[in-house]
């Protein structure tokens, strides 16, 4: 095993790699805090002397001497006029929500970019950049959870697998080989067709197949490194299989194991952008990366909206990539 700061001088040390990963960083964090960048509600109101809040709260229209008692609708001219009789309010940079419909259009949807709508609106009249940043948001949230519970669950398999051997391991590998000729794409859209669409759903289903590519590495690491003599020393020593497998053999084997997530997280935000496309994936309205694509395909006159769901996605996969093989390299003993 290499140690931290030898590890951290040879990742930094790919600079496509090292600048890879600050680029998906700073897109991932920028779209964390969507809510305070793209919304059609105030940061923050201040009336009467008293402050309100509307991103974490509902504020009814009463509440600034209004006649509504329903949520304030802070694009109304009205609701905005009655803030500035005893107040101020301070907007986000891009004033839309990803269900913002803009009905201030000066063309039909979809509109061109322009200085309102910067990449212009879809063929509902919603702001596609708002659109862009909540879907990154969505997508990447989405393909973390599945590469990490994919790791997760393929080492608990790969390593049962790699440690006992024998007929538990031949079994396993039997299921796994009918498992995995199973067509996962068509049985996505099957169960996609037929359950609730969901964030949660969603990410059960596809769990069901992301394991097994991973599990077979696990499974090679935990063969190899069984037999060495710092794993026969413990089982001497008495040591209990669980205490070898995850204190002794699983930090040996980590390095490969952890050089293949922004792999698994690349084919995960590929298959929900594909799902998302076909109109399978994600509940009607949400935003995704695969529905601004569908926009396009849908829209052939409106190109923005083919250019930006087909740079958004090649930007964030380039970089997964680029990442991927950084870490594979720092994990490699013979590159340097």
């Amino acid at each position: 095993m290499i140690n931290k700061e030898e590890f951290l001088t040879r990742f930094k040390k790919n600079k496509r790699g090292l600048w890879s990963f600050i680029i998906l960083i700073s897109i991932f964090v920028i779209s964390l805090f969507a809510e305070f960048i793209a919304n059609d509600k105030p940061l923050i109101v201040s009336y009467n002397k008293k402050f309100y809040f509307p991103i974490f709260t509902q504020i009814s229209e009463e509440e600034f001497s209004g006649q509504l008692k329903t949520s304030a609708d802070f694009r109304d001219p009205y609701v905005q006029e009655l803030i500035k009789a005893k107040g101020w309010y301070l907007m986000p940079p891009i004033n839309f929500s990803y269900e913002t419909i803009n009905l201030g259009l000066n063309s039909p949807a979809p509109s061109h970019p322009s200085s309102q709508n910067f990449f212009g609106t879809d063929d509902q009249g919603r702001d596609v950049l708002a659109r862009l940043i909540y879907a990154i948001r969505l997508s990447m949230l989405f393909a973390l959870s599945l590469g990490f519970l994919t790791i997760i669950i393929a080492i608990v398999i790969g390593a049962c697998q790699g440690y006992f051997a024998g007929i538990f391991d031949l079994l396993t590998q039997r299921f796994t080989e009918i498992w995995s000729s199973l067509p996962m794409m068509f049985l996505l859209i099957i169960f996609s067709a037929i359950i609730a669409p969901s964030f949660f759903s969603l990410l059960l289903i596809m769990l069901m197949f992301s394991w097994i590519s991973l599990s077979g590495i696990v499974r090679a690491e935990f063969l190899r490194l069984r037999n060495f003599e710092f794993v026969m020393a413990s089982k001497a020593l008495g040591a209990s299989p669980l205490r070898i497998i995850f204190r002794h053999i699983l930090p040996n084997a980590s390095p490969i194991i952890f050089a293949n997530l922004p792999f698994l997280i690349a084919s995960a935000l590929t298959t929900l952008s594909a799902l998302d496309f076909l109109g399978l994936g994600m509940p009607v309205g949400s935003p995704s990366l695969g529905e601004i694509l569908a926009q396009g395909k849908n829209n052939i006159q409106a190109y923005w909206l083919g250019l930006v769901g087909f740079f958004s996605l090649t930007i964030l996969l380039t970089c997964l990539v680029f990442v991927g093989e950084a870490l594979r390299d720092a994990f490699d003993v013979k590159k340097f």
